[in-house]
């Protein structure tokens, strides 16, 4: 499932900054409490997520069939150019040249389309999981007492515990079902 990548740097001194905000001392009680997530498990091990998922390999599968024809008969016009072109006069050559041309420009452009295709449909199931995971996210942090949840992308290092991603995959199959 695609994510949004943060620059290294940007990331860097949000977590600089959390940190420092969260040790301040008088901004913040004496014990800061931090939850990390893996976003991609999340999206990966929750009901909502694995159904997604399957709909998206649904698709695929079905523009992978649908490919694999044209892919095919592009490849027995290439191969039937390199056997039979030293037979063939310069115009045939030409007009099977022009040909091949074509139908690479054609496939190229089904699987640009597909591949549009396939990214609205993906943000078409993964947009309400990730705004119902946000607030999910607020939830547990609030009730848990967290101060501060970062992805685990933007963590170097982390104990064990940090980790929420467990409690939050739960939360949100409760408040998706």
């Amino acid at each position: 499932m695609k994510h949004m990548v943060l620059p290294a740097g940007v990331l860097m001194v949000v977590v600089f900054l959390a940190l420092s905000f969260a040790t301040a001392g008088s901004v913040f009680s004496a014990e800061t409490k931090i939850g990390v997530i893996n976003m991609k498990k999340v999206l990966a091990t929750s009901t909502a997520g694995k159904n997604a998922q399957k709909v998206l390999e649904k698709k695929m599968n079905e523009l992978r069939a649908k490919f694999k024809k044209d892919e095919e008969a592009l490849l027995a016009l290439q191969k039937e150019i390199e056997k039979k072109s030293s037979a063939w006069s310069d115009e045939i050559k030409q007009q099977k040249a022009i040909e091949f041309q074509k139908k690479r420009r054609d496939l190229g452009t089904k699987q640009e389309d597909a591949n549009l295709e396939l990214k609205q449909l993906r943000e078409k199931h993964l947009t309400p999981i990730l705004k119902k995971l946000e607030q999910v996210v607020k939830t547990v942090a609030q009730k848990g007492g967290y101060t501060i949840v970062l992805p685990n992308t933007a963590v170097l290092y982390r104990d064990k515990g940090a980790d929420i991603t467990a409690v939050i995959t739960d939360a949100l199959n409760k408040a998706l079902k």
